[in-house]
């Protein structure tokens, strides 16, 4: 009798829970409907496609497809590790990376701050507007401003500096100069839109905590120390966090567009070299072994730096 009452319950409380969820989707069909069509992109677009993955492993050749094609196993990784390029790829994503994290990463919360503190609304709003305006201007107008402010001959900034180093360079064509040029106008293009998060974070700050500071005669250097950074430490760490977690992605647009022979030892990096090699040397298998191994290490990357952020910490992805 326990059993078949234990079974009889379990049978019921089965049945309460459908005709709940029941309940629950026809009260909200309209929300799971919205839902349904990011859930049904993002499977194709980006779970789908990872049935592809498995050419890395093995020799593809476009005439037997993936399942006709033959293993090779780790053959591909092991060729790009002991080629002669992986140094220099390696060297210029890794080094992009961290010098864009080291010097970008704290520019918008300096720029947030420096906002937060203006008193005047119509000042700052149309620094926020100018600011931010960059972010919105395409890869291909971008990169060709650069060349044109840059040009030694005719660009403002190339003739200013000329001017000024009683030397002309050509410094899209200069090699050790091209890293400082891809990172600080990255910074400059995207510095304004990357403090919205931030303004927005210092805005949800109390007002009654900058009054008490201001009553026990705390400057704004300290306000600010004490005050809107632990508020916006959260949001902080949790952006620190997706940025190690494309530590080896350099975008490939702006890389790509920048690039010329001259400059190609510093501006080499993981997306144009698989470029290069899976769509002008029709390398599908190595060229996908070697996204594969860039995506590995931003995933181990942002998996590392979370563990991290929740041990010192409370704030973490998950």
């Amino acid at each position: 009798m326990t059993v078949t009452s234990n079974m009889a319950s379990t049978a019921n409380l089965k049945a309460e829970k459908r005709r709940y969820r029941n309940r629950c989707i026809k009260r909200h069909w309209q929300l799971y409907i919205i839902f349904f069509f990011p859930l049904l992109s993002v499977i194709i677009f980006s779970y789908l496609p990872l049935y592809g993955v498995q050419i890395a492993f093995k020799n593809y050749v476009v005439t037997d497809g993936i399942w006709g094609s033959a293993w090779v196993g780790f053959d591909h990784f092991i060729n790009f590790f002991t080629s002669h390029h992986f140094g220099r790829v390696m060297r210029n994503t890794v080094g992009i990376s961290v010098y864009s994290l080291i010097a970008g990463f704290p520019i918008p919360i300096l720029f947030a701050i420096l906002i937060n503190e203006c008193r005047s609304i119509r000042f700052k709003k149309t620094v926020q507007m100018v600011s931010y305006a960059p972010h919105f201007i395409s890869t291909v107008v971008m990169v060709s401003m650069i060349i044109m402010f840059l040009n030694p001959r005719s660009g403002i900034v190339g003739r200013g500096l000329a001017m000024i180093t009683g030397q002309m360079v050509d410094y899209m064509a200069s090699a050790q100069h091209f890293w400082h040029i891809f990172v600080w106008t990255g910074i400059w293009q995207s510095m304004g839109f990357s403090a919205v998060i931030y303004i927005a974070a210092l805005a949800g700050v109390d007002p009654s905590l900058h009054e008490a500071a201001k009553v026990d005669g705390a400057s704004k250097l300290q306000k600010i120390w004490h005050i809107d950074l632990p508020s916006i430490a959260p949001t902080i760490v949790i952006l620190l966090i997706l940025s190690f977690g494309s530590i080896v992605a350099v975008g490939f647009e702006r890389v790509f567009l920048m690039q010329n022979q001259l400059n190609m030892s510093h501006s080499d990096v993981i997306a144009t070299f698989v470029f290069r090699m899976g769509l002008e040397q029709a390398q599908f298998s190595f060229s996908a072994a070697v996204g594969l191994f860039n995506s590995l290490i931003n995933a181990v990357m942002l998996v590392i730096v979370n563990q991290i952020a929740r041990r010192l910490g409370e704030t973490s992805l998950w």
